[in-house]
């Protein structure tokens, strides 16, 4: 349980001479994490331009914040981040350099927030921001990192995520991905929308988009809220059910642990069928949330994937990812507890944009040169996403904008709906692609 006004600081850096990180308390610069490469079980070389070259230059320094309290936590991301700056380490790093990455996490306290970012900035004196995954994070340092020309490269969540010009995601977020999940009902039929979501600072914002698509179908909507952690989800389960009826969808926007007791108790209560179809955003795209649920749960619940679907996907993307979470990120203080899944490919890949970016310097490391790096990244092949990614120069960010639909299969999540753009009746989508377009389609994250 952590405590609203609590900070748990986590300096995770990456000493290539050694391979070796020990845990380190507030404030601290101590490192705080083993690379793992001593394990031989998995090959992840390819990582890196140096197979099995620990990087012994100056460490460039990135760091990022993220939420970890009682109902939410996005460490996950960050970790897998970590997992994939690691192996970089391991195997000839950027151009000769480590990378040392500082993770903050926050309890959804702005003044906190505040302090994270200037922690980093100040005390760690990071080069760039990577995995920034937050409930408000974005709403409160968005001025401070243009003040200081960063430009982050994130997982959003807060409106001011995909808002303003200083920071760039890999994910939806909850709005968009809502949106995807929404959409994909509305495709099947459904006569009436019940859209849940936790009650956490952004619910109206991010309500705004399935009630425009929901309207521009004609079809009614409920709004509700829970707190988490949820408590009572037979409650929860049984509301929804009843406001959908036979004919509707009940969508979900939560992180997979409440996700998860609400689809548990619908099963347990025999409701399930009582509703023509489950739906939930990005956060479900989970093997933990498909085993959990078993073979009960085959094709009633359709889930919003934001990236490339991992069980069904044999690239060669997909296999570093997988390869990289075995042999850096499966044990551990900085484990990704949650394995294959939505928020552990979203931390691969904004390392993997991170790491493009900054092999493409040509001279010093510096704030300066690696913010303009990062912005400058342009139609890149992540692998894991439908779209090509682009930064640029854009007033706003979506940068994912066309995604997946899965379904579980026995403890797996298969696609159920292949790459498909998320409607701009959605009036933020719509003022995005007036400004950047389309992006062409990733040939790679198929192929």
């Amino acid at each position: 349980m952590y405590g609203l006004l609590s900070k748990t600081r986590v300096i995770v850096a990456v000493i290539a001479a050694t391979g070796i990180a020990t845990l380190a308390g507030c404030g601290s610069s101590t490192p705080s994490k083993t690379s793992g490469s001593s394990s031989t079980a998995v090959k992840t070389s390819d990582c890196g331009t140096k197979p099995g070259v620990k990087a012994t230059g100056t460490p460039i320094a990135l760091g990022s914040i993220v939420t970890d309290q009682s109902g939410t936590s996005f460490t996950d991301i960050a970790d897998m981040a970590n997992a994939y700056f690691t192996c970089v380490n391991d195997n000839g790093g950027i151009n000769g350099h480590p990378i040392k990455y500082y993770i903050e996490t926050e309890q959804t306290n702005p003044a906190q927030i505040a302090a994270d970012a200037k922690q980093l900035v100040q005390t760690d004196h990071v080069l760039g921001i990577v995995g920034n995954t937050s409930i408000i994070e974005c709403s409160v340092d968005s001025s401070y990192w243009a003040s200081l020309g960063y430009y982050v490269i994130a997982s959003g969540i807060a409106p001011e995520c995909y808002g303003t010009p200083n920071t760039a995601d890999v994910n939806m977020g909850p709005r968009y991905s809502s949106d995807g999940a929404v959409q994909y009902a509305l495709t099947k039929g459904v006569n009436k929308i019940v859209f849940d979501q936790s009650n956490v600072p952004g619910t109206q914002y991010i309500a705004a988009g399935p009630s425009a698509l929901a309207a521009n179908s004609k079809v009614p909507i409920v709004q509700l809220t829970e707190n988490v952690p949820i408590t009572n989800a037979d409650s929860v389960a049984i509301k929804e059910v009843d406001d959908a009826g036979p004919d509707g969808a009940v969508i979900l926007n939560f992180t997979p642990p409440d996700a998860l007791v609400i689809l548990q108790a619908a099963q347990k209560l025999g409701i399930v069928d009582h509703v023509k179809l489950w739906g939930c955003s990005t956060p479900c795209n989970t093997d933990f949330l498909a085993q959990s649920l078993g073979a009960a749960w085959n094709s009633k619940l359709y889930v919003n994937a934001e990236l490339t679907p991992p069980d069904s996907t044999n690239t060669t993307t997909m296999k570093l990812y997988k390869d990289i979470l075995a042999q850096y990120g499966s044990t551990g203080p900085d484990k990704v507890t949650g394995g294959i899944g939505s928020f552990s490919q979203m931390g691969f890949t904004e390392a993997e944009i991170a790491v493009h970016a900054l092999e493409g310097i040509k001279g010093s490391y510096t704030v300066a040169s690696v913010n303009a790096a990062f912005k400058g990244v342009k139609d890149f092949d992540t692998g894991m996403l439908c779209q090509q990614w682009t930064y640029g120069s854009y007033s706003t960010h979506i940068a994912n904008n066309e995604d997946y639909t899965v379904t579980p299969d026995n403890g797996k999540m298969v696609t159920a709906q292949g790459c498909t753009q998320i409607s701009a009746v959605d009036p933020q989508i719509a003022a995005y692609r007036h400004q950047a377009g389309v992006a062409p389609l990733d040939p790679t994250s198929n192929s």
